[in-house]
């Protein structure tokens, strides 16, 4: 006896719905593509971190020179766009691969409360432009001392040192 088997019209639709699946994930979910496609250009990458006295924004712009570069600041809002237009006409034979990024890219970032913007400044080294934007003395961290009671007294005595006792 042979057994046949005979596919499940269930089966299509399941890879139907992985093919969707796959397609919403890859427009909607997945960040490496956003910002690659549209009028926006390529999309820039960012590292932004904090330091106790500033708000470090660091791109990285391999082959884009700094007067290429425009920074804005308006609001609470960071704009860096700019143009790398490094084309390359290959005379003879054809493109095999080309991965380097080329044409108008941009990006706006939402900034923290709390940052003196007036103060900024920027540096741009090694195809890695770094932003420094203060922070302003209110939201700086500060380390509080603890004082202790005397007991007897219900007063404030001056803070301990280290190595001192009561």
């Amino acid at each position: 006896m042979t057994i046949v088997r005979r596919p499940s019209p269930f089966g299509e639709l399941l890879s139907l719905r992985q093919a969707m699946d796959r397609l919403f994930e890859d427009s909607f979910v997945n960040p490496r593509t956003w910002g690659q496609l549209g009028s926006e250009g390529v999309g820039l990458p960012l590292d932004i971190y904090t330091t106790p006295d500033d708000l470090v924004v660091e791109a990285a712009l391999p082959g884009v020179k700094p007067e290429d570069v425009e920074i804005t600041i308006t609001g609470d809002t960071l704009a860096i766009s700019g143009n790398s237009s490094s084309e390359r006409k290959h005379e003879e034979g054809s493109v095999v691969v080309q991965e380097i990024r080329r044409g108008a890219f941009s990006r706006t970032v939402a900034l923290p409360q709390g940052l003196r913007t007036e103060k900024a400044s920027a540096g741009f080294e090694h195809g890695v432009l770094t932003l420094r934007i203060p922070k302003a003395e209110e939201v700086k961290p500060r380390q509080i001392r603890i004082s202790a009671i005397d007991d007897a007294t219900g007063s404030v005595r001056q803070p301990l040192s280290a190595g001192e006792s009561k």
